[in-house]
């Protein structure tokens, strides 16, 4: 992974870095690897995600559908 240091400013540098390595995903793998997961934890951990991005896309689908309506906004 590269990050380019434009006019010596390293803390955008380090901004960039960090957002990078947030999108690949590398800090949630460091976590998950600091200690040992068994088999079966890891297992359950999985399909726990992957059900919760089965009703997240279910619920987008749905609202774009217009079956349920969207979310309201923050202020």
């Amino acid at each position: 992974m590269q990050v380019v240091v434009r006019d010596n400013n390293v803390d955008q540098a380090l901004r960039a870095l960090k957002k990078k390595l947030q999108r690949e995903g590398v800090f949630r793998e460091m976590k998950l690897r600091n200690y040992y997961e068994k088999p079966s934890e890891k297992k359950a951990r999985q399909k726990a995600e992957a059900v919760r991005r089965a009703r997240k896309l279910a619920r987008k689908r749905a609202q774009r559908e217009g079956l349920i309506a969207a979310p309201a906004a923050r202020a």
